[in-house]
């Protein structure tokens, strides 16, 4: 293993509790729940990070089984991946990668393996001697290319899959800690201008997975980093800016860790003319064979396959032609086990006056991917969405972001796709009339005359206007950030809240009876002091946009923040899950309102109980319900880019006819293998699709 090495500074990073599902586009995208202690004595262990390293590969072996059943790469039988040294001019020699003759090497095989040879390179080979490469390769920098649709990420994944097997089943336990553990990465969103790779890495692993977030979590994530100990699968380089691809390379160069970088050949080869990862071996995804692809479509129908699929995997192994050299990727072949049944006439592909070229056929088997997808099938349940609808939404999705220029769907931008206006017309009126009507009962109560009462009504409509204007500016793209709740109700903030709430409800009950005679009772003053110890609670943690805005709650908001704050006390038992799109979703959906409505009962409390005690139990009554709903809208909409995107997906339905509930389709849809997920960004499983579906808008 390497030395230690990196900066132990920190910067740039916000710290993220166990229920923050924050920001940062490429977390990682399953859930699996799971309560585990991590503790050297609940384990055994003699390091502590020993615990930690084996918890991360039970969550990320779990989460990549599952993403890679999705996918459909474990069942039936795998297609074999088959890859040879690349002659593309992309990496340096052969030599410097594998530190044979005088030549030091930067890391030592991993236990069970042995050194990696130019002689085992001069064949190539499958999945296994990918795995026996990238564990026994001295400069532990694999880079896999190849064009586009051939299968690389998959590959990449299925490598993670035997790597974390190896580590589990095939090592002595006591040899377990010297086995990095694989974690996949996207490389989009990092600025290595502004962050090494370690620090960036050990940022989006405490977005990604909850092991990392608590007390010292970040920390035990750098440690793991800079230790060897966690090795990085990093996929998109290819789909970041050409100056950017060149830093990230340089960058990555003094990295640690194991690195395995994913990247199409042709943009590769542009990015080495600027930079080139000292000592990587590249490898180079082959096409897959006539013969295989042939096995692997008949895998899967009935013991004596109808004669349109005998014909064609005869001929596909006979001859070559479009069909064959569209076959030679994966994209295809899923896609052509996706949209042709037992019974159906897969035959037709074989005409070459309908499919002339391979982009002809593919072009086919993409044109029916969705409906193929929300097709009935015996034994699944029933789709909740219907073939037409699914493919209108898609169509909808893939014509946005092409012209956006960007392959990565963020829900938090959906409110900007389309006009505002009826939005803010909508929250304006329920607010008005919603919110408004206590008030301006009240005004009446206080004073039955016309002019309180048309007072109180315009202050309504002023208010639900500034409420629907707050919604209506997340029209433009906002950056996604959000706190968990033990992120607020720290032990610090709990204790600076209640000191706020004693000092200040004790002053009360101290002063007011040496100016006023009869003054209320005690208790009184402790009651509505309450709200003030919980804004102090919010102003002092991360929750200090939640009461911004609030009447008193909100002074001095914010100004006390630390960004960086590692220091939180947290419980020692962690729920440890990696997180995706919908549940940061559910999670803004869910903590913003309830914190949102405990506001405005925290302002309700504050004066309602003294307008009770020294007017009447009725007007406090009324003043409590007003300030609750008023507070409570303004924090529960306002900022709330959750709430946002939902009242545009009630939009789009009426405009486009796309489904109501929009972030729960496209979990659909990614579940239906038409959508993939890093962290709580979607893509379109790959680049053709979206393509090819937003050519008609």
């Amino acid at each position: 293993m390497t030395e230690p090495g990196g900066s132990d500074s920190v910067s740039g990073n916000s710290f993220h509790g166990p229920t923050a599902f924050q920001a940062g586009d490429h977390n990682t995208q399953s859930i699996h729940h799971h309560t585990t202690h991590i503790t050297p004595a609940a384990t055994g262990a003699a390091d502590p990070l020993d615990a930690v390293a084996d918890e991360l590969a039970r969550v990320v072996g779990a989460q990549w089984q599952e993403e890679a059943g999705l996918r459909r790469l474990l069942e039936p039988t795998p297609l074999p991946v088959r890859w040879r040294v690349s002659e593309r001019k992309v990496a340096g020699r052969v030599g410097g990668a594998t530190a044979e003759g005088a030549a030091r090497a930067r890391f030592v095989p991993l236990p069970g393996l042995g050194p990696t040879t130019r002689g085992q390179l001069r064949d190539g080979g499958g999945l296994p001697e990918l795995h026996a490469v990238y564990g026994g390769l001295a400069s532990g920098r694999l880079l896999v290319v190849g064009p586009p649709a051939a299968g690389k990420t998959a590959a990449v994944v299925l490598l993670l899959l035997d790597a974390l097997a190896h580590r589990a089943a095939r090592i002595a336990p006591a040899d377990r800690s010297r086995v990095p553990v694989p974690v996949l990465l996207s490389l989009d969103g990092w600025n290595p201008g502004e962050d090494t790779a370690t620090d960036w890495a050990a940022d989006r692993l405490t977005r990604a997975y909850t092991l990392f977030h608590g007390r010292g979590g970040r920390a035990r994530a750098r440690q793991l980093l800079e230790q060897g100990r966690i090795s990085l699968f990093l996929d998109g380089l290819d789909e970041v800016t050409g100056r950017l691809r060149g830093a990230m390379v340089s960058a990555l160069e003094t990295a640690p860790f194991r690195l395995v970088l994913v990247s199409r050949a042709r943009e590769a080869v542009l990015t080495a003319k600027k930079a080139r990862l000292g000592g990587a071996l590249a490898v180079e995804i082959q096409p897959v064979g006539a013969a295989d692809a042939a096995g692997y479509l008949l895998n899967r129908l009935p013991s004596t396959p109808s004669p349109a699929w005998r014909e064609l995997a005869g001929r596909l192994v006979a001859e070559t032609g479009p069909l064959a050299a569209a076959l030679a990727g994966p994209l295809a072949i899923a896609l052509l086990r996706d949209v042709y049944g037992d019974d159906d006439p897969v035959d037709e592909l074989l005409d070459t006056a309908r499919f002339p070229t391979p982009s002809a056929v593919e072009n086919h088997l993409l044109d029916h991917a969705v409906a193929a997808a929300y097709t009935r099938r015996p034994g699944h349940p029933r789709p909740r969405y219907s073939a037409r609808t699914a493919e209108r939404t898609l169509r909808y999705v893939a014509a946005r972001l092409t012209r956006e220029g960007t392959r990565d769907l963020r829900w938090w931008h959906i409110p900007g796709w389309t006009g505002h206006r009826p939005r803010l017309i909508a929250v304006w009126t329920v607010c008005t009339v919603v919110c408004g009507t206590p008030g301006v009962l009240m005004a009446r109560s206080l004073d039955p005359s016309l002019l309180v009462v048309v007072l109180g009504a315009l202050a309504a409509i002023g208010g639900g206007y500034e409420i629907s204007r707050r919604v209506a500016e997340l029209n433009v793209a906002q950056p996604l950030s959000s706190a968990g709740r033990r992120d607020i109700f720290t032990r610090r903030t709990i204790l600076s809240g209640v000191g706020q709430w004693l000092l200040v409800g004790t002053m009360l009950d101290l002063l007011v009876p040496l100016l006023s005679d009869p003054a209320p009772p005690w208790w009184l003053w402790y009651l509505v002091t309450l709200p003030l110890g919980f804004s102090e609670v919010l102003v002092t943690g991360r929750g200090y946009e939640i009461v911004s805005g609030a009447p008193v709650l909100s002074l001095g908001s914010g100004r006390r923040y630390d960004k960086v704050r590692e220091s939180y006390v947290r419980p020692s038992v962690v729920d440890t899950r990696s997180v995706g799109p919908l549940e940061v979703w559910r999670h803004h959906i869910g903590l913003r309102l309830f914190l949102g409505l405990l506001t405005g009962f925290a302002l309700a409390l504050y004066i309602g109980p003294i307008l009770a005690w020294t007017r009447s139990p009725l007007l406090g009554a009324m003043f409590g319900l007003t300030a609750f709903v008023w507070t409570g809208a303004t924090s529960c909409l306002a900022g709330n880019l959750a709430v946002a995107t939902s009242l545009t997906a009630v939009q789009l339905h009426h405009e486009e006819g796309t489904p109501v509930r929009l972030v729960h389709f496209l979990e659909d849809a990614r579940r239906r293998n038409l959508l993939r997920a890093t962290g709580p960004v979607y893509q379109f499983r790959h680049a053709r699709l979206q393509e090819r579906l937003a050519r008609d808008r």
